[in-house]
This record gives C-alpha cells, sequence and structure tokens, in this order.
C-alpha cells in the first residue's frame, strides 16, 4: 500500500498530474486538510492519516492510468481500490480506517459544493470484528485498589489515580494531564480535554473526590514541583506529570499482585466504567457524553452485557414479558 503513497508523492501536485480536466487534486487535498484541522479539531495524527487515505487513492489510480479528478471518481473504482488493499493482505481494520478517510474527503466535497454525488455513500466497511478488551467486575476493581501499598506516599496518589480512572472513565492521557483547575468538587464534575482539545464534564464520584482530597492535602503539598507543573494534578517525584507508560506499568503490577490474569491497562478501568453504568441502567447517550465519543456507534461496543443481565432486563421492561 505505501507503494501509491509513495508514488503520489514522488509526483508532487504537478498541475498535470493533479487536474485531469477538472478539480484539482491538489487543492482539493490542502482545503480537506484545512477542514479537518479547523472546522473538526481533529488531532494532527489524525489529519496526517485521514490526508494519507486520500493520497493513496490518488497514487492507486495512477497506477491504473485513471487520470481522474475526485469529482470523476466512482464506486466501482473505489472499490477496485478497497479490493486491491484487501488483495495485498491490509487488515480489516486498516481496510476500514482508510475507507473512513475517503468518506470524509468526499463529505468534504459536499459540504464545499465541489461535487453533487457522494461516490462514496455505497461503500460498505468490512467487518473488523473488534475484540473487547478484558472488563473487570466490581469486585475485581476493589481487589486492585486494595492491593496499593498506602503506607508509602505514592500509594496515596496511585490511588486517587485509579479511582479517577474507574469513577470518571478517563483516559489515560486525560488522566496524567489533568488538572486541580479543572476538577470542582463543589458539583462533583471534571472538566476534562480529551480528543481534538473537545472538553466535556465528567462526573467526579465521592470516593474519587475524597481520594484525590486526601492526596492533596496530605502528599502533593510536599512535593517540590517543576516551574510549569503548578496547575497538574499528579505529581511523580520529580514534580512534573507522569508518563503514560508509567500508569501502564504500575497497573500491570498491581493486577499481578492481586492474582488477576486479565489483561489489565488503563482502559480497562475506562471500560469497566462505561460497562458496569450500562449494566445499571444507563442511559446509552448520556455514557457516549461521559467518555466523550463522537459516534454514538462507538460506545455501542460497551453493551457486550451478561445473558442474565439481558433476560431480567427483557422480563422486566418488554410489554410482553408481563
Amino acid at each position: 500500500m505505501q507503494i501509491y503513497y509513495e508514488l503520489a508523492l514522488t509526483q508532487p501536485f504537478r498541475v498535470n498530474v493533479f487536474n485531469f480536466a477538472g478539480m484539482d487534486w491538489k487543492a482539493a487535498i490542502s482545503g480537506f486538510k484545512n477542514y479537518l484541522k479547523l472546522e473538526r479539531s481533529m488531532s494532527p495524527n489524525t489529519v496526517e492519516s485521514y490526508v494519507r487515505d486520500v493520497t493513496q487513492l490518488y497514487g492507486f489510480g495512477e497506477t491504473k492510468g485513471w487520470e481522474l479528478p475526485p469529482e470523476k471518481i466512482t464506486l466501482k473504482q473505489l472499490r477496485e481500490f478497497i479490493g486491491e488493499i484487501n488483495d495485498i493482505g491490509m487488515s480489516a481494520t486498516s481496510q476500514a480506517r482508510i475507507i473512513s478517510g475517503m468518506k470524509a474527503f468526499y463529505k468534504y466535497l459536499l459540504i464545499e459544493d465541489l461535487i453533487k454525488d457522494n461516490p462514496t455513500e455505497l461503500l460498505e466497511s468490512p467487518k473488523t470484528g473488534r475484540k473487547l478488551p478484558d472488563t473487570l467486575n466490581i469486585e475485581e476493581i476493589e481487589l486492585v485498589i486494595n492491593t496499593i501499598d498506602l503506607s508509602k506516599p505514592e500509594g496515596e496518589r496511585n490511588k486517587a489515580m485509579l479511582e479517577v480512572l474507574y469513577g470518571s472513565g478517563l483516559r489515560v492521557s486525560e488522566l496524567v494531564n489533568l488538572k486541580i483547575s479543572s476538577i470542582h468538587f463543589d458539583i462533583g464534575f471534571i472538566r476534562v480535554l480529551g480528543k481534538g482539545n473537545k472538553e466535556r464534564l465528567v462526573p467526579l464520584g465521592g470516593m474519587a473526590a475524597k481520594q484525590v482530597k486526601t492526596y492533596m492535602d496530605n502528599v502533593r503539598c510536599h512535593i517540590q514541583i517543576k516551574k510549569g507543573s503548578e496547575d497538574i494534578l499528579f505529581l511523580n517525584k520529580r514534580g512534573t506529570k507522569f508518563s503514560r507508560v508509567y500508569v501502564f506499568l504500575f497497573l500491570k503490577t498491581l493486577a499481578e499482585k492481586a492474582g488477576i490474569k486479565k489483561s489489565i491497562s488503563p482502559h480497562t478501568f475506562r471500560h469497566s466504567f462505561a460497562t458496569h453504568l450500562v449494566e445499571g441502567g444507563a442511559d446509552l447517550r448520556a455514557v457516549q457524553e461521559m467518555l466523550g465519543h463522537e459516534s454514538i456507534t462507538t460506545t455501542e461496543i460497551y453493551t457486550h452485557l451478561d445473558r442474565s443481565y439481558l433476560r431480567d432486563a427483557i422480563i422486566q421492561f418488554h410489554p410482553r414479558s408481563k
């Protein structure tokens, strides 16, 4: 697949390459990139991925001698492109991501009135068969947290970190960047800066709030804080914020001490947070909002409820079960 991308890059947007009696590919891709950054507020990595996807489509067209502007590309040709990346062994997940990039590109062209018909409208993504990450039940959550050695200063801090991970469903990047000024103890909420610099409010549970205050009052206040980290909540011994790797490693160590055989990561706590909410009857839209998912379909992976729960829900709520 890289060959198509490299081909496009080695022929740097010349007019006779990109403009085939129609829309200019260079201008279209440049406009698309600005749209993703400025209007969609996507992260630099996501923007680069989407631009690469479209550039690879162009590169593939070059190898086939299509010589067509973006608006002349048809569904048949898009399917030919997807068939090619499938034949070279690209995974279903990678194929789905490339299709997502192409769909975003043609959606942009529609918004800008540069095309009338969207050739990606009927383009289907392959079934990725996403593997759900391991989930901890409530007893296992308690077991991991209770394994922390609270006789050490870092114990109080680590317990606070896990209580926030599980109690608020944060991503690990959101946890390590969490600011004191973003915590509103009076109303029980945290203001989180998530993907694409999008802000959201998430609840701060009572146990998490209590542990965070304990950490701040008894541990954090004794740390010599480096300049620039004054507002960071969770600090290491050097007075700066943690790396994401540290959180992964100390969680893995805790799981081993607790005798839990599952694959544990910070996302396990986020996943457990969402799963326990849904199992408890929380509205999926509310869970979507708390997790910061742009699409409800992303949140739907957290509805892997056990059969007994589903059976009880049907008996309780379905009109024909009365």
